[in-house]
């Protein structure tokens, strides 16, 4: 159940939600990434993981992540930031639990960022830890983004990089949070909700997609899709352009790329859209 401080209204109308996704290797050999999601009544949950820096195990941490989320989800079915900050938490617990069962899997550990959707009440909560991103954008603007946990952004904020380092600078996959990693900072979870408008869109992803698509062409991407999957596609057909014309030496291959797109649409006719055609 919702917690007592949220919206509520018995009349309310539920948004309408319209899901994408893809995941691919990209130039390595193993795809450390993992998503899912999942919808419990009036409450939807989706969730994208990235398996850190290559570490053997990269994989199993994302997958523990993902499926450690849903399954707490699924049993208590709640939304609100405690609920939210108790999703990744029984995330973090198993994942340290797997790597006190196996030692070989001590160092393994994941980026996360998790959206919580109400559609009845029209709100929508939102966590991450490390450099796995969660966009909203409205009437196909960026509205809201997270930031990263990561060295690189800590530059930024103090004013010794610029923002556009965020994609370029060689250390840029140095993170302060991580789960699975021992004295990590902790998710950073929204404490307050978001009222949803019938022309949102989420976009959560990996760094390997984000690293190669500006937010103004994610902008203009949104602005022109009729679908959650047009758009996905759109900006999919970008990263694939602009990672193609890099000069990446060989011997470094494209990271693994994740991404989940979430379009929100207003059932009431009396609503504009900012979109051509409706969901």
């Amino acid at each position: 159940m919702p917690e007592p401080s949220l919206l509520s209204s018995d009349t309310a109308i539920p948004v309408v939600l319209s899901l994408a996704q893809l995941s691919h290797a990209g130039g390595r050999q193993v795809n450390q990434d993992s998503w899912g999601s999942v919808l419990q009544d009036d409450l939807a949950c989706m969730i994208v993981a990235d398996g850190v820096g290559g570490e053997y195990g990269g994989e199993i941490a994302s997958n523990v992540v993902v499926n450690s989320i849903m399954e707490m989800f699924v049993e208590e079915a709640s939304f609100g930031p405690r609920a939210l900050q108790s999703y990744i938490e029984h995330a973090v617990a198993q994942l340290q639990r797997r790597q006190a069962q196996i030692p070989r899997l001590k160092d393994m550990s994941s980026t996360v960022a998790v959206l919580l959707i109400d559609q009845k009440n029209r709100c929508a909560l939102w966590a991450h830890m490390g450099d796995t991103r969660l966009y909203l954008f409205r009437q196909g603007k960026l509205l809201s983004a997270t930031r990263d946990h990561s060295l690189i952004q800590q530059f930024v904020d103090a004013g010794h990089c610029s923002a556009d380092q965020l994609r370029r600078h060689p250390r840029r996959s140095i993170l302060s949070a991580a789960v699975g990693v021992e004295g990590s900072a902790p998710a950073t979870v929204t404490q307050n909700v978001t009222e949803l408008q019938g022309d949102d869109a989420f976009l959560i992803c990996t760094d390997g997609f984000w690293e190669w698509i500006s937010e103004a062409e994610m902008e203009q991407a949104a602005i022109q899709a009729d679908s959650a999957q047009d758009w996905l596609d759109s900006m999919h057909s970008l990263v694939e352009k602009n990672s193609s014309a890099c000069n990446a030496p060989p011997s470094v291959p494209l990271d693994n790329c994740t991404a989940f797109t979430i379009r929100v649409a207003d059932p009431r006719p009396s609503v504009p859209s900012a979109y051509s055609t409706p969901l």
